[in-house]
């Protein structure tokens, strides 16, 4: 690329390159505000360390199939590991695996583990597995995925994962230490929402009417999805408090942890709808564009008429999507409910349902409601002059 090239670039792309630097000063700023706490580990008499280590030597093992569990491993072994990470890396130590049908697995030597090191005050050591060691394999998967996605999609499929990798960054490097500093969870998932729509948009197509118009759309799907979410709640008479697995952030708030859990059922939602509302909002947009393009004689009547002509014949396949995600997570659940003979009255009714039905409709309002919001944003702002 010659310098000519490079200028040439700069100019073009010089409102998107100015709105990616506001964007990364915005995070950074954002990321100064939710730095947690340090913590002393040498300060504290006894304390637990997460680390990994590699086995060794396998000195017991009682480990066996029980075919009541669907043939899962059930038993214990114990193990010599030398510790590969932390203060204790070079050490071997003896580490007890527990194995059941629902956690842990047995281990063979040189397997890598996740191991709980617990130090007591008066210096000794207990080590349990905590976990086979995932990460080499989900790297491996990973790298699978981006060599597909580049491969496939080329400079597209590059640009839509590093979008993935702020998208990533922004939640659990923002958002989650928000929420756990006391943040108001729907305004605070709300503006990140924001934030990775602007910038996501911004990396994938650059600052341009075609975006712009994706983003509003996006914006505003989004909006509704939390708005009927909100809506639903209400007259159900529930919220985040019933989600699964809040029972530990429970515990966190009433050991001081100003966590929000009320609004955690929309903000699900809200995250969830997301990737769908902007997937929506971005073809109604490229697509219009296309037809503008082709006769940009055509008014604002006329071009909302073909964003809604396209839309429509995605509504089906994408709320299909959305609900069959929704109870696709909860799959194993739902088995067990049909197990148990409840009425029908009383299967519809439980908490559980409530919390499906309310996430998948209000995900696939947002998605819906962005199709028409984005064409006539569209339309304006593309055939606007013309009218």
């Amino acid at each position: 690329m010659n310098s000519k090239t490079i200028s040439e670039f700069l100019k073009k792309e010089k409102w998107s390159l100015i709105l990616l630097a506001a964007a990364a000063a915005l995070f950074c700023a954002m990321r100064m505000f939710v730095k947690p706490a340090q913590t002393s580990q040498e300060a504290a008499s006894e304390y637990a360390e997460y680390e990994t280590g590699t086995v060794v030597e396998i000195l017991s093992d009682s480990t066996a199939r029980d075919e009541s569990s669907d043939g899962a491993y059930r038993g214990e072994q114990m193990l010599t590991m030398k510790v590969d990470s932390g203060q204790y890396k070079g050490t071997e130590i003896i580490v007890n695996n527990y194995v059941g049908p629902l956690y842990g697995t047995p281990l063979k030597k040189g397997d890598s583990a996740s191991i709980i090191i617990n130090t007591y005050a008066d210096g000794n050591i207990r080590s349990t597995v905590y976990e086979y060691n995932r990460i080499p394999a989900l790297i491996g998967i990973l790298i699978v995925f981006f060599a597909v996605t580049a491969a496939i999609g080329g400079r597209t499929g590059v640009r839509s994962l590093i979008s993935l990798a702020v998208t990533i960054a922004c939640l659990f490097g923002i958002l989650i230490p928000w929420l756990l500093k006391g943040a108001s969870t729907l305004p605070a998932v709300f503006a990140v929402c924001l934030y990775i729509i602007i910038v996501s948009f911004t990396i994938i197509g650059g600052l341009n009417r075609k975006t712009v118009c994706a983003m509003l759309g996006t914006a505003a799907g989004t909006g509704f999805a939390m708005l009927f979410g909100i809506i639903s709640q209400y007259f159900t008479r529930i919220d985040g408090l019933r989600v699964a697995d809040v029972e530990p952030l429970l515990q966190l708030r009433q050991s001081g942890i100003p966590v929000g859990l009320r609004g955690l059922l929309t903000a699900g939602i809200v995250i969830s709808s997301l990737g769908a509302v902007m997937d929506v909002a971005m073809s109604i947009s490229s697509s219009l564009e296309e037809v503008h393009k082709a006769n940009p004689k055509l008014g604002v009547k006329d071009l909302f008429s073909s964003g809604m002509n396209i839309g429509r014949d995605m509504v089906g396949t994408m709320t299909n999507t959305l609900i069959l995600a929704f109870l696709g997570s909860g799959f194993t659940l739902i088995v067990y409910l049909f197990s148990l003979g409840l009425a029908k009255y009383q299967l519809f009714t439980s908490a559980y349902v409530s919390i499906e039905t309310i996430s998948g409709i209000s995900s696939s309002i947002g998605m819906i409601l962005a199709i028409p919001l984005t064409a006539v944003i569209s339309a304006w702002l593309l055939a606007g002059k013309n009218h």
